[in-house]
């Protein structure tokens, strides 16, 4: 069952803090883990005829400053009986100084609650894309409106077999991470849980089109024997972790669906209204079934439920210490 160590909630002001701050507490009692609640101040630009670094803009950014402490003061206050609750205040871009702080004191969660955009009808915000892509350690964006504990937590892994041994060692590490988790997860929520892997026959398309002219028959069993490759595959890694107490226990619903993963696992999402999604959210070029770039775009925003997102074994973030 994986633990967490170092765990780091961020609020932010005049946002509705209270079910990543809960979590954060509750998580951070069950791991006897250390628990940081973090706020970023953005950092005063100088005005027109005040120089930077001046008097004036200092002074704007204590205040600045010393209301985010309050503020955070106010809110941890009411768990201080049940956890050691520490407290700090960032200064600048708010994903950057995250980030950065992860980096620096070796945090191993961070927890906040989703941005919300509105006017696009989207559940996550740009320094939530930011954080997923880019924060070294697992992030778990937690819906605004989420219910005190979770039904259903679904984790989306990839069992294809078609890449270099180096590929499949840390594909497979980083479903073994995936399931891990949400294992840990449900148990803890006393949830049902449900894995998916999305797969498609490679070539189906092409088959039915006047280049290939194949009989429809052939095509059917083409279709049939690559669908049994993948269930095959998901039932060998299924089997592989299920000495674990937790999976044993938990008896998880399996599901094999046909199609690309950045529509249907929104799609099984839903279906099956799932409280959380836990997933990959970075990988290397060319492994459809792990989520990069625009796909983890398409899938997030189509997800309406709180998301925990995890890297890959070799994850290196693009952001330094320095500015």
């Amino acid at each position: 069952m994986k633990r967490f160590n170092n765990i780091m909630c961020v609020v932010e002001q005049g946002a509705g803090h209270k079910p990543a701050l809960e979590r954060a507490v509750t998580l951070a009692e069950n791991n006897q883990a250390n628990l940081t609640v973090i706020a970023v101040a953005k950092r005063v630009a100088a005005g027109i005829g005040t120089p930077e670094g001046g008097s004036i803009s200092a002074d704007l950014q204590a205040a600045l400053v010393s209301a985010h402490e309050q503020n955070l003061e106010s809110l941890i206050e009411p768990y201080r009986q049940r956890i050691n609750v520490q407290a700090g205040v960032l200064i600048g871009t708010p994903f950057l100084e995250i980030i950065r702080e992860v980096m620096r004191n070796g945090r191993d969660l961070v927890i906040k609650i989703a941005e919300t955009w509105d006017w696009q009808e989207r559940l996550f915000g740009s320094d939530d894309m930011h954080l997923l892509r880019k924060c070294p350690c697992p992030v778990w964006l937690i819906k605004p409106e989420a219910l005190k504990t979770y039904r259903r937590i679904l984790v989306a892994v990839d069992v294809d077999d078609a890449y270099p041994p180096r590929e499949m060692e840390l594909r497979r590490a980083l479903n073994l991470q995936l399931l891990e988790m949400a294992s840990s997860l449900a148990l803890s929520e006393f949830a049902e849980l449900h894995i998916v892997h999305a797969w498609h026959a490679i070539g189906e398309s092409i088959m039915h089109s006047v280049f290939m002219k194949m009989p429809e028959d052939e095509i059917i069993a083409y279709v049939e024997q690559d669908r049994l490759h993948h269930a095959a595959n998901l039932d060998i890694f299924i089997h592989e972790v299920a000495g674990h107490d937790a999976l044993d226990y938990l008896k998880p619903r399996t599901h094999l669906v046909k199609g690309w993963a950045r529509k249907e696992i929104p799609v099984l999402a839903k279906q099956i209204e799932a409280d959380l999604v836990v997933m990959g959210t970075v990988a290397r070029t060319g492994v459809p079934g792990f989520i990069v770039g625009n796909t983890a775009e398409t899938i997030l925003n189509q997800i309406d439920c709180s998301v925990l997102a995890i890297k890959p074994p070799d994850f290196v973030t693009p952001v330094t210490q320095e500015d």
